[in-house]
């Protein structure tokens, strides 16, 4: 693989400018966080909304104005999540395909989450709304990033193959270390088990994601493994030990100049829809009820 695409995840529905001051929360912000990391070579943006009091929402029309603010500044591929967070419905995650986008996040199984606020609660993805999500986003003609966080998980990858329920080229993103029970420690060799792991398929794009202090190790070794990386302040708010991140396009700026020194060519949003058969939208002529 000579051509590497980079994912910038921007915001996350849970961190709140209180843990890092530098996080973009509202629409203005988002969008010019998506173009700045979008001039240091990232090809996607990956999206959640906040409310105008900075907290985790499934209004698709603030998706939308999020979109449009960002293809009025460039054309990098825009990515919403349908993972959003704790006490939100199915039918709410959902919702962000209203608006649209050409990619959508789509996790494929069940987690218990750990961390003290949302001690207990569940990811909640059975088998049966997987599927679902992926029926609508078939439906819409959004690209799947299928978020797979331990090897079970590729059972409902399979799964949605055999039902026809994705298009070729299949893209799955690898999350490795995750504070949920049924994620991954931030290891090594827990990403080189789930590449063993991976359904069999000369079909699949594969994606690494790393959460935490171990974001640049975790996506590294992916790349020097035959991987695309995602990075950005939703799965890691610092830059270094103790050094908080200035910005998401810093820690795009980081992974570009590594991909580079390993001579890999970056590619630009472009390519990568060629890459993973997107194609291309433009939010400027939607009719969008402004969002302050």
């Amino acid at each position: 693989m000579d051509k590497i695409f980079i994912t910038a995840a921007l915001t996350g529905g849970l961190i709140k400018k209180a843990a890092n001051p530098n996080l973009p929360e509202q629409p203005d912000e988002i969008a010019q966080a998506a173009y700045e990391c979008y001039n240091e070579g990232a090809a996607i943006a990956h999206l959640h909304a906040r409310d105008p009091q900075g907290n985790l929402s499934c209004d698709p029309k603030i998706y939308r104005a999020i979109h449009e603010k960002i293809r009025a500044k460039c054309d990098i591929i825009i990515q919403d999540t349908t993972g959003a967070g704790p006490n939100v419905t199915l039918d709410q995650r959902l919702a962000s395909l209203e608006a649209d986008p050409e990619m959508a996040s789509l996790n494929m199984g069940t987690m218990v989450r750990l961390l003290e606020a949302y001690k207990g609660t569940l990811q909640l993805n059975p088998p049966w709304e997987i599927e679902r999500f992926a029926k609508v986003m078939l439906e819409r003609n959004v690209k799947p990033e299928m978020e797979v966080y331990n090897p079970s998980m590729f059972r409902d990858v399979r799964n949605l193959i055999q039902k026809n329920l994705l298009t070729k080229p299949y893209y799955i993103n690898l999350v490795i270390g995750i504070n949920f029970q049924g994620g991954l420690d931030p290891t090594p060799e827990s990403l080189l088990m789930m590449l063993d792991a991976l359904p069999k398929s000369d079909d699949t794009i594969i994606n690494v994601t790393g959460i935490g202090r171990m974001q640049p190790r975790i996506t590294t070794i992916g790349m020097l493994l035959g991987t695309h990386v995602r990075v950005g302040m939703e799965d890691n708010i610092y830059y270094s030990k103790g050094v908080l991140a200035k910005s998401n396009a810093q820690l795009v700026e980081r992974s570009v100049r590594i991909a580079k020194e390993f001579g890999f060519d970056i590619a630009s949003p472009q390519e990568a829809r060629q890459m993973l058969g997107v194609p291309y939208k433009d939010y400027s002529q939607v009719d969008v009820e402004r969002v302050s």
